[in-house]
């Protein structure tokens, strides 16, 4: 085109040059130019338009030129947002449980990530295999989060353990190397119980720890949730889930919207940093202890003149960073970290002679707590506790003890036989009460029919509630209950009007009674009442065992006879429960009054231990033993106990009969088929060839208030106060323990027990 116009231009202008010449002889200059543009104008007005139409052309090219990058920058950006950076494309929720706990955890907090938004996927460890999948989450931009419990010797629950084992070995195994999970983003959050020293918490540590080792990289704070409400952070397990979950979900909406963990202080450069210092120590921290976590440089020190104003709970970098970032903060230089930390050192030494003469504790996790005092403990009935405890059917009492109406209670109301108390020392069952001053436990029985729903504790930490208000409130919850019977159908008038009356108590609800502080006012309390007392302890506090009042009747649960079995079976809290125990039973035989051995028969765990049985009687001496088949109480995450565990009463018969044989100076006496239950009584309690197991409870009432009154100096033994035992109560009586003066009750269409009890 433009060669085009160039040509054009030069041929006007020869054709114009030519005509000037030819013209220049008959007129003028001016006149002949003039003359020869009008003649030719045409060629004038053909350039004057190339010349517009090639600037109109150059002009369309270009425009089209722009809009093509307009374009092309504009599907850019709507690409752009039609694709947005994703930084979280969902949240796996690992657990590990035994009781339930951490499942339950895990399925709350699945629902509130999914209402921010966010895919949540609740994972069972057992259903995991991480050495095939575990990997691909470090590039799958979600968040890993490990709910996990910690089991008995501080080893993980049987759902978690192949994946902690495959973790632990990943961990120091060079065929893995050190950056293997680089790029997995998670938090950790354990469930244990403080009571457990040397073990509390040791799994979400170690979950922590090598999850860490293989580069992974820690979100937040590990959580570490305490069942002992005591030394709980906020006052339960629930709480302190509560808590960290909140911590949880602020920190993965900030991670969503793209914002990195920054400093917590001020740094010179004014953006997220670490020094060197900080660096090493953090390297130091992680490698000495299990699972810390990594803190950011520092911000405001505290002067040693304000040593109380450390903030009692854990801290992160991430942590409260609103609130720092808000204060005015100084800037410390390397120099004078040292001045500072000596400082702080001061601050900390200061902290326990000062605040008014209070008994302060500094700990790297809470900074300054006071000891626990009266006005500090917490109650033992937290609300979760509560409200299991009361589906079960207790009437709490106060902040720490309860009381239920026995099952047995019922049906001698109804003239439907008694207990196996009843038949053995003569108790009339529609007026016991059963009862319990301390719901916490030093044991987790693998048979306990509370399914663990019960604190737990090797001392008391609670707030304590008087023995006078304890009483009264738990006859009155009582009384409350047999009420609830009046006018029901086969009730017996006569009855329910006795049972209104409570006359004995069995302390063994759940629980250790005797871990009340108060507990010999309890039973002084009892007996001004003129109430019997059946006092049941699992063996684990043999002083206080000594230091009790005489009772009516003192219980030791003796569920093993051998330290591994025990062990096993009790799963105790207390590290030298083995010694306790034998001295507990050693305790026993020190006491005046009359005393039982109650043995519980796990089929397969303890029934095959006869000789190891044998020589702890010898030991305590007991007046009675009860040999009971273990009573299955349903299905629970907590036990792996099952209706295969639960022996017939034929073979309970024959375990009694084969340890009578190895005891010189014990026979069998009673027998109570329908509970699943022998006695044996020591020989002393065979006057002329027949038994006398039962108990005269006025003239035990007598002879208490008699030492009472006498300052200790009258004192009486188990022979005082018997009674004569009726023949039907007899081993090898036809009735088989059942009083011929009820009626026995079968269940129309009842399919065969299989449990032989």
């Amino acid at each position: 085109m433009a060669k085009f116009a160039i040509v054009v231009l030069a041929f006007a202008c020869c054709a114009f040059a030519r005509d000037v010449k030819a013209s220049q002889t008959g007129s003028s200059l001016a006149e002949n130019y003039l003359t020869l543009l009008w003649h030719h104008r045409l060629y004038l007005y053909a350039a004057a338009a190339l010349a517009v139409g090639l600037w109109f052309s150059l002009k369309v090219a270009l425009s089209r030129k722009s809009c093509g990058k307009d374009a092309v920058s504009g599907a850019r950006e709507a690409g752009k947002q039609e694709e947005p950076q994703v930084y979280v494309s969902g949240v796996k929720i690992f657990y590990g449980s035994q009781t339930g706990t951490a499942k339950g955890f895990a399925n709350v907090l699945s629902e509130e990530v999914k209402t921010l938004g966010f895919p949540a996927e609740v994972i069972d460890m057992k259903d995991y295999d991480p050495d095939d999948r575990l990997a691909d989450e470090c590039v799958s931009r979600s968040v890993c989060v490990f709910l996990v419990a910690t089991y008995t010797d501080g080893r993980p629950t049987e759902s978690a353990e192949w994946f902690c084992k495959w973790l632990e070995e990943a961990s120091t195994d060079f065929r893995y190397g050190k950056t293997y999970l680089k790029g997995l983003r998670y938090a950790v959050f354990g469930l244990g119980n403080s009571v457990y020293v040397g073990h509390y918490n040791t799994v979400c540590k170690n979950v922590d720890k090598w999850l860490w080792m293989l580069s992974a990289k820690r979100l937040m704070t590990r959580g570490e949730g305490d069942c002992n409400v005591v030394k709980s952070r906020h006052g339960s397990i629930q709480a302190d889930f509560q808590a960290w979950k909140g911590k949880f979900l602020s920190r993965l909406q900030a991670l969503a919207k793209g914002e990195k963990k920054v400093c917590g202080g001020n740094c010179k450069t004014g953006s997220s940093c670490k020094s060197k210092t900080d660096r090493k120590e953090e390297e130091e921290e992680t490698s000495k202890e299990i699972g810390s976590e990594m803190m950011c440089c520092h911000g405001r020190v505290e002067p040693a003149s304000s040593p109380l104003k450390v903030e009692l709970m854990e801290s992160s970098s991430d942590d409260e960073e609103s609130d720092l970032n808000s204060e005015k903060k100084s800037v410390v230089d390397l120099e004078d970290l040292g001045n500072l930390m000596n400082n702080a050192r001061k601050a900390k030494g200061k902290i326990g002679s000062q605040r008014g003469g209070e008994v302060v504790k500094v700990s790297k996790l809470n900074g300054v707590k006071k000891i626990d005092d009266d006005g500090e403990r917490r109650e033992m009935i937290t609300a979760a506790l509560r409200e299991a405890l009361t589906k079960q059917g207790y009437k709490l009492i106060g902040s720490h003890s309860g009381v239920k109406l026995c099952r047995w209670t019922k049906s001698m109301l109804r003239g439907r036989g008694g207990c196996y108390k009843h038949t053995f020392y003569g108790i009339e069952s529609h007026r016991c009460m059963e009862t319990t001053p301390s719901l916490a436990c030093a044991n987790k029985c693998v048979f306990c029919w509370r399914h663990h729903t019960n604190p737990v504790g090797t001392e008391w930490r609670w707030k304590m509630d008087p023995a006078e208000k304890i009483l009264q409130d738990a006859l009155e919850k009582h009384q409350d209950m047999i009420r609830q019977f009046r006018g029901v159908p086969g009730v017996k008038p006569e009855r329910y009007e006795e049972g209104l009356a409570v006359k004995h108590c069995a302390l063994s609800l759940v629980g250790e009674p005797i871990m009340y502080p108060e507990i010999n006012a309890f039973i002084r309390l009892l007996h001004s009442q003129r109430i019997s007392s059946f006092l049941v302890t699992n063996a684990q506090f043999p002083e206080e065992i000594r230091s009790l009042d005489p009772v009516t009747q003192l219980y030791v649960s003796v569920d093993a006879s051998t330290k591994d079995s025990l062990k096993k079976i009790d799963r105790p809290l207390f590290k030298d429960f083995w010694p306790r125990f034998l001295d507990s039973l050693k305790a026993l035989g020190e006491k005046r009054q009359r005393t039982v051995y109650r043995l519980t028969l796990v089929k397969a765990w303890n029934v095959e231990e006869m000789q190891a049985y044998a020589e702890l009687i010898a030991l305590g001496q007991p007046d009675f033993i009860e040999v009971k088949g273990v009573t299955y109480c349903g299905e629970s995450s907590a036990s792996s106990l099952t209706m295969a565990n639960v022996p017939w009463h034929q073979e309970v018969v024959a375990f009694v009969q084969q340890l009578a044989a190895m005891l010189p100076e014990y026979e069998i006496a009673c027998e109570h088929e329908h509970s699943n239950c022998l006695l044996i009584a020591h020989e002393k309690f065979k006057l002329d060839g027949e038994w006398w197991t039962w108990i005269d409870y006025e003239r035990f009432q007598e002879l208490v208030q008699a030492q009472r009154a006498s300052g200790g100096q009258q004192t009486f033994s188990a022979l005082d106060y018997m009674a004569r035992t009726p023949s039907w109560a007899l081993f090898g009586a036809r009735e088989q323990g059942f009083d011929p003066a009820d009626t026995r009750f079968q269940r129309r269409n009842k399919t065969k027990d299989i449990s032989g009890c």
